[in-house]
């Protein structure tokens, strides 16, 4: 469907079950890959053919919350590849469950860290050296609960609403240097942790992993070039 036989995407958060699927899919059209995650173990496992294929493989172990281990992390993949055309992140999660007044701090903080502050590290990390070519593609993976505040998950909500605010912004400040900057707001993602969790569930009418990377390669690719700041629904029949 997609050909980015020349070009670089750095996939975050790929040794989850989305993040896979985004690599997954960027390597089946052709693209050079930077895969990242906090440990390497899983992705060696998961990509056995990054051991014999180094001009298209980096793996590499950053903490998405901290500046200067992401930064460490891009230099070595401009190192390895000269470029980076296309960061798509999939790093964030869910924590949710009670009422304002009895939510612990630590969990306010916990959730703008993991959904927020990744997305706003990330973006700054990879936005100098997209500057300096005049090209590059953003895609943050935000979430439905972003769009309404709802009983019980006020953290998860708001991390998902700044990721959203924050594409927004990016996509006004960068959309005349050639960068263009997006998001996805997926419903619920037919996941094992998710099926585990809710085994009653209508299954089939969440959205598979794989649809939510063919939206993200969409708009890592040429053809969404006129889409900046955008925020694209992806609720399978949710």
């Amino acid at each position: 469907m997609f050909d980015f036989s020349d070009r670089v995407a750095l996939v975050s958060g790929a040794g989850g079950s989305l993040g896979n699927a985004v690599a997954h899919a960027f390597y089946s059209a052709g693209a050079k890959l930077v895969l990242v995650e906090r440990s390497t173990e899983k992705l060696h496992e998961t990509f056995p053919e990054s051991t014999h294929s180094p001009d298209r493989f980096l793996i590499a172990a950053a903490d998405l919350s901290d500046p200067e281990s992401v930064h460490t992390m891009v230099d070595a993949a401009l190192a390895r590849f000269g470029q980076i055309d296309i960061a798509a992140n999939t790093v964030g999660g869910y924590r949710a469950g009670t009422p304002v007044q009895e939510t612990p701090l630590d969990t306010w903080d916990f959730m703008l860290n993991l959904n927020a502050r990744t997305a706003f590290v990330l973006s700054q990390a990879v936005i100098p050296s997209m500057l300096g070519r005049k090209y590059g593609k953003i895609v943050h993976v935000s979430a439905r609960a972003a769009l309404e505040g709802t009983a019980k998950h006020s953290a998860y909500s708001a991390s998902k609403s700044a990721v959203i605010r924050l594409t927004e912004s990016l996509g006004a400040e960068l959309r005349h240097q050639g960068i263009n900057v997006n998001c996805v707001l997926p419903g619920t993602i037919d996941t094992p942790q998710n099926r585990q969790e809710m085994p009653n569930a209508d299954h089939n009418r969440w959205v598979p992993p794989e649809a939510i990377a063919d939206v993200i390669l969409f708009l890592a690719s040429d053809a969404a070039r006129a889409i900046n700041g955008a925020a694209i629904p992806v609720y399978g029949r949710s």
